[in-house]
């Protein structure tokens, strides 16, 4: 019970009963309001000509002189024909000349101010309008007037207030008692309709709300595949897609962490055997240069000490991939962009791999259009991604194939191509090529491949210069890797 009056749906209920009864009452208000305002202009229409028509009865008493006596009695006797009405008779200044009180009653005031009933009988002015009260001071009425000739001299009036004191005192016994049943009425039709149907909508609405929170409290216990069905389209069912996303990306978050730590722990692994062997390598040699150093014969010597060499550079250029990549994946490495011809670059890099691709017996050529607008990259980082990509091609291209690399113009921008001969890549493969130390090759021997950072590297300088690297490969037929770079005319474009 308690967590009940604690719930977000016995809050919602209980402003929205609250909201209800203060409506409702203000509905009645108002209603009673305009109810009573369209009474006393009811009232004032139906009597707008009453005083005119009672004139004439008094006429006969003023020609001469004022008898006061038979125009009270007059009045008495038109006031008990009818009860509603207090009549008075006024001169210019709006003196009361006669009026009838009753036995033991008498008038407050001596005079009605004459603003209202001149506004009166110009009859311009819109209904209800309201005239001073001789009884009570300060309160306002509905009345009729119509101008009496006193004596061939005085413009006087017939002054007649249509809701007389009787009247008021009668209809103040019944209003509060009538008032009290009419509100006591409405709210109670009010809360049974209207509450009990919103308290029914609330419950569906807030049902929907609770489904949200068993699925985000079965989330939480670690129930990832749960999500909240989305059925309409409206805030709440934006609240469970936004949760469902939320779940989405965390679970996705998740899995990345486990590959994330899959990877460090592979990567670990992977940089101990890479540093493991060639350090044993040198150790080796070293060890048999010092304990056999006086027989050793000069060329076996310069041999180990070439091989030692040839192991200790390999093992610089892992310690260079490795930082290199680091660098790049901190963002420590920002480009350095300048307009140059890729195909003198790629003349360059490719003279420098024509030795390695002569000694084992691969073909490397090269399609190098002139005339090619100029490139807006960072030099620098390009022969490093290209030198990567077309290494990855020789070292995995047999005796005899061909390493092909390949540029032409593409709208505004210029498409590079290395295509090999080689081994290729099984589909289920291609998606982790680029992933740092992945090799197609799993021996990790140095013949076959590197450490299986050059395309890791390679991704990561393309993705600085704003474009992404796409593979294409055949089992048994080859791999083409291809990028774009934007020309020089281009970047001005965009930065224009």
């Amino acid at each position: 019970m308690k967590n009940f009056f604690q719930s977000f749906y016995f809050k919602l209920s209980a402003i929205f009963l609250i909201l209800l009864l203060l409506i409702s009452i203000i509905q009645i208000v108002i209603s009673f309001n305009a109810s009573k305002k369209f009474h006393t202009v009811t009232e004032q229409s139906t009597n707008r000509a009453l005083a005119k028509a009672m004139a004439s009865e008094f006429e006969q008493f003023l020609t001469d002189s004022i008898d006061v006596a038979a125009i009270e009695h007059m009045i008495h006797y038109m006031m008990v024909i009818n009860p509603r009405i207090e009549i008075y008779l006024l001169d210019e200044q709006g003196t009361i000349l006669a009026y009838f009180a009753g036995p033991g009653k008498q008038l407050k005031a001596t005079s009605v101010g004459l603003a209202p009933i001149r506004t009166f009988l110009k009859g311009e002015e819109e209904l209800p309008i309201y005239g001073d009260d001789p009884r009570h001071p300060g309160r306002k009425k509905i009345f009729s007037a119509a101008p009496l000739r006193i004596k061939q001299e005085i413009d006087g009036y017939l002054y007649i207030i249509i809701e007389s004191e009787k009247y008021d005192d009668a209809a103040a016994m019944f209003y509060q008692g009538f008032m009290t049943r009419t509100v006591v009425k409405g709210v109670l039709i009010s809360v049974i309709v209207t509450g009990v149907l919103g308290l029914i909508f609330f419950a569906l609405l807030t049902r929907r709300l609770h489904r949200i929170t068993r699925v985000m409290q079965a989330f939480e216990r670690g129930q990832l595949n749960e999500r909240v069905p989305v059925e309409k389209n409206d805030e709440i069912s934006y609240l469970a897609q936004s949760f469902n996303n939320l779940a989405e990306s965390v679970v996705s978050n998740m899995e990345e962490m486990k590959r994330t730590d899959q990877l460090r722990r592979e990567l670990v692994a992977n940089i101990s055997h890479d540093l493991r062997n060639p350090l044993a390598s040198i150790k080796g040699y070293l060890e048999t240069i010092q304990l056999k150093d006086t027989q050793l014969e000069p060329t076996v010597r310069q041999q180990y000490l070439e091989t030692t060499l040839k192991i200790s550079e390999m093992l610089e250029k892992l310690v260079d991939e490795l930082f290199q990549l680091s660098k790049l994946d901190s963002h420590q490495i920002q480009p350095h962009l300048e307009s140059f011809f890729i195909s003198d670059l790629l003349q360059d890099i490719i003279m420098k791999f024509k030795p390695i691709a002569e000694k084992k017996q691969i073909q490397l050529k090269a399609e190098l259009p002139e005339q090619l607008p100029q490139v807006y990259a960072d030099i620098g980082l390009i022969e490093r991604a290209l030198s990567n990509l077309i290494d990855n091609a020789l070292r995995y291209t047999d005796c005899g194939g061909t390493v092909k690399v390949k540029i032409f113009q593409e709208d505004q921008k210029i498409r590079v191509s290395i295509s090999d001969t080689g081994c290729g890549i099984r589909q289920e493969e291609l998606p982790l090529i680029f992933d740092r130390f992945y090799r197609v090759e799993k021996s990790r021997s140095r013949s076959t491949g590197g450490a299986g950072l050059g395309l890791a590297i390679a991704r990561k300088i393309l993705e600085l210069h704003k474009t992404t690297i796409s593979v294409e490969s055949r089992e048994n037929e080859g791999t083409t890797f291809s990028f774009y770079l934007n020309t020089w005319q281009h970047s001005n474009l965009q930065m224009v």
